[in-house]
């Protein structure tokens, strides 16, 4: 029989109280910084602003503008600076304000970062954190509201994280602040305000581990970030129909554990891969491939699909954001339609 983990991992601790997204990041932060004085923060307007979206807080009344450092208007400078930092032995944690703005530093995190424990043949390492607010849904229009996890999920050398939880957002982080790599850490803007579960106790969630949110026997969601919750929503939904679906939290692109997905496959019989980020050259590719050359394939009883975003730069217009992400509805329509098939 094969064992499955269901909903959040069990806490390592007794303490459980309930936080949000933003407030499990800043107590990761908070902790790793009293527990390590290597770690420090750097960033546009983390200090006394207390970041673009609050996340940061306060946090620089209590380590002081050496640890908590604003920048000037430069992903160049922010990203160049945690590379310089980490391969001197500083664990830096870096936020580009809007996870678009990170292609201003694609040389530096994919020719330097990722390849340098490599190039010098291990005998330097690159202990850094990027962490990435990004998606869609707060009407921030083309340039502020891309889903990019897929493009860094291909560069050897990078971790790719993407918490859809409190608790992972908090565990999975503490994580990549004491992970030897880059880790690349992209938080959807939508979750900040979410509410969970959150030890007060350190813990960490290991990167390259998915968890199963929910058991079933007629489908397997295959998912990450923000789209975890409204697949969980539509699973619900159907579940009233007679249709059980299992939702499997992918959390981490690189490493990605197959092992996981395939097993929800061979249960399940079918595969619904959903992402928020456009289609074409999405990670839900990569999913897709890897169920295909496993043992799943032949136990399928219906094609794989993918739901994913629109071929269009994010609009501005509400409504118009709206249509060109996957909703609830839009789960609920493509995994019934799989069922069926």
């Amino acid at each position: 029989m094969t064992t499955i983990t269901v909903a959040e991992p069990a806490p390592i601790a007794a303490t459980l109280r309930e936080l949000s997204y933003a407030e499990a990041i800043r107590e990761a932060l908070r902790q790793e910084m009293r527990r390590d004085p290597r770690v420090f923060l750097v960033g546009e307007d983390i200090g006394v602003y207390g970041g673009a979206f609050g996340v940061t807080g306060d946090l620089v009344h209590e380590f002081g503008k050496e640890r908590v450092r604003d920048t000037p208007i430069s992903e160049e400078v922010i990203v160049g600076l945690a590379i310089g930092a980490a391969i001197t032995g500083m664990r830096p944690v870096a936020e580009i304000q809007f996870s678009d703005f990170v292609t201003l530093a694609m040389e530096q995190l994919v020719n330097q970062a990722a390849k340098m424990r490599f190039m010098f043949g291990g005998k330097i390492a690159v202990p850094m954190v990027v962490r990435l607010p990004g998606g869609s849904g707060t009407g921030a229009a083309a340039q502020h509201s891309q889903s990019l996890e897929a493009w860094f999920a291909h560069v050897p050398g990078l971790k790719v994280v993407l918490p859809a939880t409190p608790y992972d957002a908090k565990g999975l982080l503490i994580a990549a602040i004491r992970d030897p790599n880059p880790v690349m850490v992209f938080e959807h803007k939508l979750l900040y305000r979410t509410k969970g579960h959150v030890p007060e106790e350190l813990y960490i969630e290991p990167i390259g581990k998915a968890v199963v949110r929910r058991a079933g026997r007629d489908l397997s969601i295959i998912t990450y970030s923000v789209m975890v919750g409204r697949a969980l929503e539509a699973a619900e939904q159907l579940a009233a129909e007679g249709i059980e679906v299992e939702v499997v939290d992918v959390r981490t692109l690189r490493p990605l554990d197959e092992a996981t997905i395939v097993d929800s496959v061979r249960r399940t019989g079918r595969a619904l891969v959903v992402h928020e980020a456009v289609r074409t050259g999405g990670f839900g590719g990569e999913i897709v491939a890897r169920i295909v050359e496993s043992d799943a394939f032949d136990l399928l009883d219906a094609p794989i699909r993918r739901l994913a975003g629109r071929e269009t730069p994010i609009p501005y217009n509400r409504t118009l954001e709206r249509s060109v992400v996957p909703q609830v509805e839009d789960i609920v329509a493509a995994a019934r339609a799989l069922v069926r098939e």
